[in-house]
């Protein structure tokens, strides 16, 4: 594992303690409590996980395929069913490789969510990530609604070495995109990535601008990849997910990304966001760096989640 993962992985640990409490102890509780597998087990172990934002839906598809897997292999003991568990958890989650190919491809990627979710300061840490693996970024500022969003964006685009088309407050976002559009073909760049305005309580609105923005990228732009990533809260729990799918009715959703990851003890709403939407989580942050964004990896966040120590190569639980 390299030093960064490392210490991502670290931090992560750290940024998952309020979530490890609220989840795993009470696993913990429940394996250590009860002598038999039967349905007060199970439904001990229901609540806790619906309790810890895991949500119903993923739930019971965890719990079904532990059921499967206590009777295959003829399980008595609760401690012999937990790495099951664990396991179920981690396939509920997992992202497929084909997540990340606008990183390889020449793309255009609108970044979405409501204001307050740190969407403008992901915009910007995505845009160091990608520079730092030698892509040519540009990022297009068409949140031209929020007075201090094209700033604190060209802050982020100055920390990150890449140059941004910005608007001036209140202009159309749909020109901003033109424009930046534009300047990406002119410029051969490999990632154009826009940040735009994040308004929910005005559907419609939002519903026309992201419509008027596709078009233009349709028109001027027809062989870009595409990518439409939501930006969420982690501290904000079952509302993150209800935001997805808000979302997921005024734009095609390919990916989510997490943040504030590292204060909240909601944590398992990344396995419900990705189990009952079928969108994959492809980033989530757990700090202000741009190397506290990272790639969610699913076997990396449970191993986290339940204290399991990748650096060991027995994948042994620490102590």
């Amino acid at each position: 594992m390299s030093e960064e993962k490392k210490g991502f992985f670290r931090r992560l640990k750290e940024g998952l303690t309020k979530t490890r409490n609220n989840i795993v102890h009470g696993i913990d509780s429940v394996f250590n409590g009860f002598s038999n597998i039967d349905d007060d087990f199970y439904e001990e172990l229901e609540e806790i996980l619906i309790m810890g934002d895991i949500g119903v839906q993923a739930t019971e598809a965890i719990l079904e395929r532990l059921r499967e897997q206590v009777k295959e292999n003829h399980i008595k003991e609760p401690a012999d069913c937990k790495s099951f568990l664990i396991q179920n958890i981690k396939e509920q989650m997992q992202v497929q490789e084909t997540a990340y190919v606008f990183e390889e491809r020449q793309s255009v990627v609108l970044v979405i969510g409501v204001n307050g979710v740190g969407k403008t300061t992901t915009v910007g840490k995505l845009a160091g990530k990608l520079k730092g693996q030698g892509r040519r970024v540009l990022i297009a500022a068409a949140d031209t609604f929020r007075a201090a969003a094209g700033e604190q964006l060209s802050e982020w685009a100055d920390r990150a070495g890449v140059d941004m088309i910005g608007g001036s407050e209140g202009s159309d976002p749909a020109s901003v995109i033109f424009d930046a559009v534009n300047a990406a073909k002119a410029r051969n760049i490999d990632v154009l990535l826009c940040d735009t305005a994040g308004r929910l309580h005005n559907k419609k609105n939002l519903m026309e601008e992201l419509k008027k923005i596709n078009r233009i990228i349709d028109r001027e732009f027809p062989d870009a990849h595409r990518e439409n990533l939501v930006v969420l809260d982690a501290t904000t729990g079952q509302n993150a997910l209800q935001q997805a799918k808000e979302f997921g009715e005024v734009a095609d959703l390919t990916g989510i990304i997490l943040t504030k990851m590292d204060g909240t003890a909601k944590g398992g709403i990344a396995v419900a966001i990705q189990s009952q939407l079928q969108i994959p989580v492809k980033y989530i942050g757990v700090g202000e760096t741009i190397e506290d964004l990272q790639k969610f990896d699913a076997d990396q966040f449970v191993d986290a989640l339940f204290s399991v120590d990748q650096t060991a190569g027995d994948g042994e639980e620490e102590r």
